[in-house]
C-alpha cells in the first residue's frame, strides 16, 4: 500500500498536467464557439479574469493567511508585469486571433511553447545546455526544427488536404451564413492571426519561466494566482475600452458566451493556473511546457464531433516539423537527465565510500592509540 501511495505521489505532477491539457482543450472549443457567435474577445478576457479573481480571493485569504509574504511595492510591480505579459497580453492576442483560425491550428501551434520556454529558461539560467555534447546539440536542433515549423504554419497555408476523396474537412461541412462569412474572413486574416497566436504563446512561455523564478521570492501560490487574476482583470478593462467602447459589447445573456466565461474563469484561470503553478514549483517551467502538445491529440479526437475544421497542407507540414522538433528535444532532455542522475548517483556512492574508508582509518587509529596507552600503563 505504501509503495502504491509513493508511486501516486511521484506521478501527481504528471497527472495534474495531463488533466490541465483536457481543460485547456475544452477552453479552445468553447471559447471559439462563443467568439464565433459574436462575443468581443477583449470583453471576454475581462469577464474571464474577473470571475477567476472572485473564485480565488476567498480561498487564498483563508488557506494562506499566514503564509503570504508582505506585498511590498517592488513585489506588486513584479506581479503587475507577470499579469500584463502572461495573462492580459497573452489572452487578448490569443482571443483576437482565435476566430480567424481553427481549433486544430490553435493546438498545433502550442508546440512552439516548449521551445520558447526552453530558450527563455536557458537565458535566465534555470536550464542549461551543453552545446558540445550530443544531447545538447539534439536539443538545439529540435528547437530550430520546431521554429521552422512555426514559420511554415504562419507563412504557408497551402491547398486543402485531399486524400482518397476526402475534402479536408474534419467534422461536418460549413453551411453558409455566419460561419461561411467567418471562413472568408479567416482566409484573408490567416497570416495575421497566425503571428498574433505565436506572439501570444511567446508571452505565455516567458511568463512560465518568470513565474518559476518569482515563486522563490513569493511562494504563496494561491495568493499569487489570485493577485494575477485580479490585476489582469483591471488591465483587461483598459485594453477592452481602448478597442471597443460600445456598451452593447458588455452585455451578457444566458447563452454559450456566459457558459464559456464561467468555464474559463473557474476551471482555466482559476483552478488550472493554480495547479500549474504548483507543478512549476515541483518540476520547473520546461516540464510544464512539454505537456502543451498533448492538446493536439485531445483536439484531434474531439474536433470531428464538435466543430468543422478545414485542414490545409501548410498546417500538416508545419505541424509535423514542430512535433518532430519537439520530441527530439524531449528525447535529448530525458537522456540528459538520466546521465546527470547517473553521475550524481556515482558521486554519492564515491562520497559514501570515502566516508566509510575514513571511518575505518579513524577506528584503526583509535585502536592503535588505545594499545599504545595500554602498554604505557603496564610499564608504569
Amino acid at each position: 500500500m505504501s509503495n502504491g501511495w509513493r508511486v501516486m505521489e511521484n506521478h501527481k505532477p504528471w497527472l495534474a498536467m495531463v488533466s490541465i491539457q483536457f481543460v485547456f482543450a475544452g477552453m479552445t472549443f468553447i471559447s471559439k464557439a462563443a467568439l464565433d457567435n459574436g462575443m468581443n474577445p477583449f470583453v471576454f478576457v475581462v469577464y474571464r479574469q474577473g470571475i477567476a479573481a472572485v473564485v480565488l480571493v476567498l480561498p487564498a485569504c483563508y488557506f494562506e493567511r499566514t503564509e503570504a509574504p508582505p506585498l511590498s511595492f517592488k513585489v506588486f510591480c513584479k506581479i503587475f508585469l507577470l499579469s500584463l505579459f502572461g495573462i492580459t497580453l497573452s489572452q487578448d492576442l490569443f482571443y483576437a486571433a482565435l476566430p480567424y483560425t481553427s481549433a486544430t491550428f490553435v493546438t498545433t501551434t502550442t508546440n512552439i511553447i516548449p521551445v520558447i520556454t526552453l530558450f527563455t529558461a536557458i537565458l535566465m539560467r534555470i536550464e542549461s545546455v551543453n552545446i558540445r555534447g550530443m544531447y545538447g546539440q539534439a536539443k538545439v536542433t529540435g528547437a530550430l526544427i520546431s521554429i521552422m515549423g512555426a514559420i511554415v504554419l504562419c507563412l504557408y497555408k497551402g491547398p486543402p488536404l485531399k486524400l482518397f476523396g476526402w475534402d479536408g474537412h474534419v467534422g461536418h461541412k460549413e453551411s453558409g451564413g455566419y460561419s461561411a462569412s467567418l471562413h472568408v474572413a479567416s482566409e484573408k486574416g490567416w497570416t495575421k492571426a497566425s503571428f498574433l497566436m505565436l506572439i501570444a504563446y511567446t508571452t505565455w512561455a516567458v511568463w512560465l519561466v518568470m513565474q518559476a523564478k518569482f515563486l522563490k521570492e513569493y511562494p504563496a501560490r494561491l495568493h499569487l494566482t489570485a493577485l494575477q487574476s485580479l490585476i489582469s482583470s483591471v488591465q483587461a478593462v483598459v485594453v477592452a475600452l481602448a478597442f471597443d467602447r460600445n456598451p452593447c459589447s458588455w452585455k451578457l445573456d444566458w447563452n454559450l458566451g456566459l457558459l464559456s466565461i464561467i468555464y474559463c474563469g473557474v476551471f482555466v484561470s482559476g483552478l488550472s493556473y493554480w495547479v500549474q503553478l504548483w507543478c512549476t514549483e515541483k518540476k520547473g517551467p520546461v516540464y510544464i511546457a512539454f505537456f502543451s502538445p498533448l492538446a493536439i491529440l485531445i483536439t484531434a479526437i474531439i474536433s470531428p464531433f464538435i466543430c468543422p475544421d478545414l485542414i490545409h497542407w501548410g498546417s500538416v507540414l508545419g505541424g509535423l516539423l514542430m512535433v518532430g522538433g519537439l520530441y527530439l528535444m524531449l528525447w535529448a532532455k530525458k537522456k540528459e537527465e538520466r546521465r546527470v542522475e547517473c553521475e550524481n548517483k556515482k558521486h554519492r556512492l564515491d562520497e559514501e565510500a570515502k566516508k566509510e574508508e575514513w571511518g575505518v582509518d579513524c577506528d584503526n587509529g583509535k585502536h592503535g592509540l588505545d594499545d599504545k596507552m595500554g602498554s604505557n600503563i603496564e610499564l608504569v
